[in-house]
């Protein structure tokens, strides 16, 4: 059984310890959890219904792509932080708001709702912060909209990493090991080999750390500091240290799926073959549809444990050094490649949409062998990989056969293609815009 390495008191050195016994009951929410009544996508569409996506990236355009091309109204509520959604066609209204992460937040969504006639629509938060605003807020927000992913006893187990490797040790799901100090001192006493990776816990609020996909240290004096600088940014009680498991994008895999009442109704297994930054990858660049039973099995073992309904995304690598695939993230939400669904037989937003719309849906897997790009990052880590000798240009361009998705550029949908390269550059540089506020405050 995979082990989670978690401090038992205050000023303790870490060891290693169960999850709590009661670790695996939540309630069993369903997709139909919302408090209107569920009519055919059809008639439902004709009387206007839509949906309304809550920020995102270029998942968000995903969404946007499959339910407006049915016709299917869409909504895109974004704080601007990546607004590349709504220059899509499909986007039919864009709105913006403060964000997800202020107070009065759900009541906000609600007065928008009503002020734009959008009660009973499908609700699709599209990033972590969206997704605990929903979580917490269930009961309040689904006797407004349809909501399709779970409450905060579910959604917990997703957004926290701690309960995650948690209840994967509960489960004998391999993961890497984990550690959770609760101070300093802990730090300078932790038994470990590096290289190590310090993440947070919960994403929570925009700072240098929870912009950060990980961060690397490859000695203590590394660790220390890095340590110091993840508290300034979000405090001792949301930070993990764990081991860093060799290799590169193409050791990541992901199961992906709709599941309804601890069910799956759709899933796709996919490798993450190339990502951008190369080293813990903020981005997906190029990844392709593949059959993988043990990633399907572990990634199943998760959410049947929770009696899921809704969306997910598990993310795993292959550590060579014991041949185990080990869980990394769980994301209760739409993930930035979802349109390499429907290239593989599985749309994933319109199967949701229909489910939560009430529709019966047939189980449904998805086709190997097919690909996403997102080209402008694909080609940056493609230079690395190729300057790394890790990539040849000949394999590179072979990569590129069909079928093939591309992540913002679509024949009938060109503008958000010809924003990508200038938010990109906005991003990165507002990226970097809360390191400095840091350091002028020390």
């Amino acid at each position: 059984m995979a082990e989670t390495m978690i401090p038992v008191r205050p000023g303790a050195k870490a060891e290693l310890i169960s999850p709590p016994a009661n670790a695996l009951s939540p309630s069993r929410p369903t997709l139909e959890s919302a408090g209107i009544a569920a009519t055919g996508a059809r008639s439902t569409a004709a009387r206007g219904y839509g949906t309304i996506i809550l920020a995102g990236d270029c998942g968000s355009l995903g969404i946007a792509r499959s339910l407006g091309r049915r016709g299917i109204p869409v909504c895109f509520i974004t704080d601007n932080s990546n607004p590349i959604a709504k220059f899509s066609r499909y986007t039919s209204r864009s709105l913006s708001w403060a964000g997800s992460q202020q107070r009065g937040a759900a009541s906000d969504l609600i007065k928008l709702a009503d002020r734009h006639g959008m009660r009973g629509w499908v609700l699709f938060p599209a990033a972590d912060p969206e997704v605990q605003l929903v979580a917490q807020n269930h009961a309040e927000l689904s006797k407004v909209f349809r909501l399709v992913t779970p409450p905060w006893d579910v959604a917990q187990w997703a957004l926290d990493k701690t309960l995650t490797y948690q209840r994967a040790a509960t489960l004998g799901i391999d993961h890497p090991k984990t550690y959770q100090p609760r101070d300093r001192r802990e730090v300078e006493n932790l038994d470990c080999r590096f290289p190590l990776v310090l993440k947070p816990a919960v994403k929570e609020g925009r700072n240098v750390f929870t912009l950060a996909k990980a961060w690397r240290v490859d000695d203590r004096a590394a660790l220390l500091s890095r340590y110091d600088e993840a508290v300034a940014a979000v405090g001792h009680d949301h930070i993990v240290i764990q081991e860093l498991i060799p290799g590169g994008g193409s050791a990541q895999f992901s199961y992906a799926a709709v599941w309804d009442r601890g069910s799956p109704i759709a899933s796709m297994v996919a490798r993450r073959t190339r990502q951008y930054p190369t080293d813990f990858g903020r981005t997906s660049t190029f990844v392709e549809t593949i059959h993988n039973a043990q990633v399907e099995e572990a990634a199943t073992k998760f959410l049947n444990s929770l009696h899921y309904s809704g969306i997910a995304e598990i993310e795993f690598k292959f550590d060579a050094r014991d041949g185990q695939y080990k869980i990394l993230d769980v994301n209760a939400r739409t993930w930035t490649w979802n349109s390499l669904g429907a290239l593989a037989g599985v749309d994933f937003p319109y199967i949701l949409w229909r489910v939560a719309m009430g529709e019966k849906v047939d189980r449904i897997r998805a086709d190997s062998d097919a690909r996403w790009v997102y080209l402008s990052r694909d080609i940056l880590a493609a230079i690395a990989g190729i300057l790394a000798g890790t990539l040849t240009l000949n394999d590179y361009l072979r990569s590129y056969r069909r079928p093939i998705a591309f992540a913002t550029f679509g024949k009938d949908d060109p503008l958000p293609a010809l924003f990508d390269l200038p938010l990109t550059a906005w991003r990165a540089l507002t990226r970097r815009l809360p390191s400095r506020r840091a350091s002028s405050r020390s």
